[in-house]
């Protein structure tokens, strides 16, 4: 089964970004990647609502929202007028994690949980049946264009046998430092969702390296 792609805009051109939303809506990407940063969960901002409705309007494929903030619980009305798909929050920033997840699914969105690199996959055992996704984080969040962190690899062979375990049908997403080589590494390893940033808008054929993540 082909991974699916989620292109992250956080790596766009935020000059031309309705023409990079275009190319994500001609291209044989699945999703479209959001990075919502506060500056206080991580160290960067990155963009608002006000911005999100633009892209929310012009985007044709389903939103991967992904919240890299405190208190996300609070922005779950905002994040459904966009028309999200998935609404993906941090483990490490939901003290009530349970509870905050089914308000995602009862908005009407794929309730998602991402864990920061230095978060063991165990801590996700007793959440793993009530979510649509895990989003493993590769690099530290905050910035684009890190460096691939290679433990990664064996996260995800470890939440993979983990769903397996618990008959859970969540699927197993990765974000940072995600390119033709790690990207084919993390599939085989057992990842579904594969979140490239650069290695997309970087690319000197956007279009191609979509094509090519696509073909893993």
């Amino acid at each position: 089964m082909k991974p699916i792609i989620s292109p992250s805009i956080l790596s766009a051109d935020f000059g031309h970004l309705a023409d990079d939303i275009e190319m994500l809506n001609r291209s044989e990407a699945d999703w479209v990647h959001i990075d919502i940063m506060d500056g206080v969960f991580v160290p960067n901002i990155s963009f608002g609502f006000p911005v999100l409705k633009y892209v929310a309007k012009l985007a044709r494929k389903p939103l991967d929202v992904h919240l890299m903030i405190v208190q996300p619980e609070k922005f779950i009305p905002e994040v459904k007028a966009l028309g999200a798909h998935v609404m993906n929050v941090h483990y490490e920033a939901c003290p009530h994690l349970h509870r905050v997840v089914q308000q995602i699914r009862e908005a009407g969105m794929q309730p998602a949980v991402t864990i920061n690199p230095a978060t063991p996959v165990c801590m996700l055992k007793d959440i793993i049946n009530d979510v649509y996704m895990v989003l493993l984080m590769s690099v530290n969040p905050g910035f684009g264009g890190q460096k691939f962190i290679e433990h990664s690899i064996e996260k995800v062979r470890e939440l993979r046998e983990l769903i397996t375990l618990s008959g859970s049908d969540a699927l197993i997403e990765v974000d940072g430092g995600v390119n033709l080589e790690t990207g084919a590494r993390l599939v085989a390893a057992g990842a579904d969702v594969l979140v490239a940033g650069s290695a997309v808008f970087a690319a000197p054929d956007q279009e191609e390296a979509i094509r090519s993540l696509k073909r893993l």
